[in-house]
C-alpha cells in the first residue's frame, strides 16, 4: 500500500518545502499532476518545476499527464526527474510509442482512464505497463468528490491482469482521503493519491499513516 500526495493541493509558493514536508512525513511518492489547458480546462506547471523539487526529495516522483500530446513531452519529464509515468487513454499520442519512448528512457509506464473510459480500454497494453491510474474524479481540478461507482473498474483491472499472471498496480486519484480509502483498499488499489487528505491535514504524518492503515485493514 503506497499512499502518494498530489503536489496538486500544496502550497505552489513553497513548493520545495512542501515537497521536504510530504518526504519527512514519510509519504511513498509524490504526485506531480501536469495540465496543458487543453486535455483539461486547467494549467499546472511544467518539467522545470519537477527539476526544481526534485533535488529537495528523493521520493519517486509520480507524474501524471493531463495532456493532449504526451509523447512530446516524455524526454523532458525524465529529463526532470520522473520515475513513473502516466498517461491517458484518451490523449492523442499513439499509445503503444509512448509506452516504448517511457521504457526506453528508463522510467516505468502507466496508463489513466478517465470515469467515462471503460476498464477494458487499457486491457490491450496490461503486458507493457507498471501501473493503471483509475480516475475517480473528472481529472482537471483538485478537491472533487469521490466517484464511488468507479470502484468496480478497479476490480476489472486486477482481475484481467490475475487471470493473465500479471502483476500490475492498480492507483486511484480523487476525493481520496479517511473516508473513502477504505472502499478503494476493498476494491483493490495499491496506490492512493491523496491531496486535500493531506496537505490540509493539521499533521500530515499522522494524516498518511492513518490513510494506510485503513487501506491495509481493507485490503
Amino acid at each position: 500500500m503506497k499512499i502518494a500526495p498530489s503536489m496538486l493541493s500544496c502550497d505552489f509558493s513553497k513548493m520545495g518545502q512542501e515537497a521536504k514536508r510530504m518526504t519527512e512525513a514519510k509519504a511513498d511518492w509524490l504526485h506531480m499532476d501536469i495540465m496543458d489547458g487543453h486535455f483539461v480546462p486547467n494549467i499546472t506547471f511544467g518539467a522545470p518545476i519537477i527539476k526544481s523539487v526534485r533535488a529537495i526529495s528523493d521520493l519517486p516522483f509520480d507524474v501524471h499527464l493531463m495532456i493532449e500530446h504526451p509523447l512530446k513531452y516524455i524526454d523532458d519529464f525524465c529529463d526532470a526527474g520522473a520515475d513513473i509515468i502516466t498517461f491517458h487513454v484518451e490523449a492523442k499520442s499513439d499509445i503503444k510509442k509512448t509506452i516504448e519512448k517511457i521504457k526506453s528512457r528508463n522510467c516505468k509506464p502507466g496508463l489513466v482512464i478517465k470515469p467515462k473510459t471503460p476498464a477494458s480500454a487499457v486491457f490491450p497494453y496490461l503486458e507493457d505497463i507498471y501501473m493503471v491510474l483509475v480516475m475517480t474524479v473528472e481529472p482537471g481540478f483538485g478537491g472533487q468528490s469521490f466517484m464511488e461507482d468507479m470502484l468496480p473498474k478497479i476490480n476489472e483491472i486486477k482481475e484481467e491482469a490475475k487471470r493473465r499472471g500479471l502483476e500490475i498496480l492498480v492507483q486511484v486519484d480523487g476525493g481520496i482521503n479517511a473516508k473513502t480509502i477504505g472502499d478503494a483498499a476493498e476494491a483493490g488499489a495499491d496506490v492512493f493519491v491523496s491531496g486535500t487528505g493531506v496537505f490540509k491535514a493539521e499533521n500530515a504524518t499522522a494524516a498518511i499513516m492513518e490513510l494506510k492503515a485503513i487501506a491495509l485493514k481493507n485490503s
